[in-house]
């Protein structure tokens, strides 16, 4: 039996569909409290409506740390409870190969996949601090681990969400915060839609599913306070 996270206050990025989604359908289950961040107001509100229990559900481009902070600002005493940042940001481009790559292409994605984590990170912490408690779980993926055919600017930017995550470890446990890095595999979520060469009916039925990253996440979440997780390796056990 994990720990109970009813009425915990649960910060979910990323949260208008795929992994964020299921992260936040799953924590409602079991009871926290929801604030939902993302870029599509239509995806951020059928979330709301899938999980319930969400008390903000905020429109904000995460990478821009000025208008992140700006749609944050009024709702400063909500973020004080934030005990759980999860992070589920993360994109990809079709011309991904390195060659195609331009310096435009490649500062997007260490935006989007990257600073977004960065931005986010230090919105929470100052509370966490003052709370002496926290959990800052950030979606990398198996790509900051192995290469593979992702992208030389995906596998930059979620090489550099896995080795954020470890050096907030580092310098924060002392406070009382934790933080863990989550690396899953093939996944079917929209992002399997910007691939190169489209993907399979059969490839995704065999990959994982946002629910299998939920419920990693859900296991880091409902660990005792003496306990962390540095990373969790997810892989389809069909290939």
């Amino acid at each position: 039996m994990g720990e109970d996270i009813a009425g915990e206050t649960i910060f979910i990025a990323g949260a208008g569909g795929g992994m964020g989604r299921a992260i936040a359908i799953a924590a409602a289950k079991a009871g926290a409290d929801l604030i939902l961040l993302g870029r599509s107001a239509d995806g951020l509100a059928k979330t709301a409506a899938a999980a319930g229990r969400a008390k903000l559900s905020i429109v904000a481009d995460a990478s821009d740390a000025a208008a992140l902070a700006a749609a944050l600002k009024p709702h400063a005493t909500h973020l004080e409870k934030v005990g759980v940042l999860v992070n589920a940001i993360g994109t990809n481009i079709v011309e991904r190969s390195f060659d195609r790559l331009t310096p435009q292409s490649w500062a997007a994605m260490l935006d989007a996949n990257l600073t977004a984590a960065f931005n986010l990170s230090q919105l929470v912490l100052p509370s966490m601090r003052a709370n002496r408690k926290g959990l800052i779980i950030h979606v990398s993926s198996t790509a900051a681990r192995k290469p593979d055919l992702s992208g030389a600017a995906y596998q930059a930017s979620k090489a550099g969400v896995m080795a954020l995550t470890h050096a907030i470890m580092e310098e924060e446990w002392a406070n009382g915060i934790r933080a863990t890095s989550i690396l899953p595999g093939m996944t079917n979520t929209p992002l399997l839609d910007r691939r190169p060469v489209p993907v399979t009916p059969e490839a995704r039925a065999a990959a994982l599913q946002p629910e299998d990253i939920a419920a990693a996440c859900m296991f880091v979440m409902q660990l005792p306070a003496r306990a962390y997780v540095s990373e969790i390796h997810l892989q389809p056990s069909r290939r």
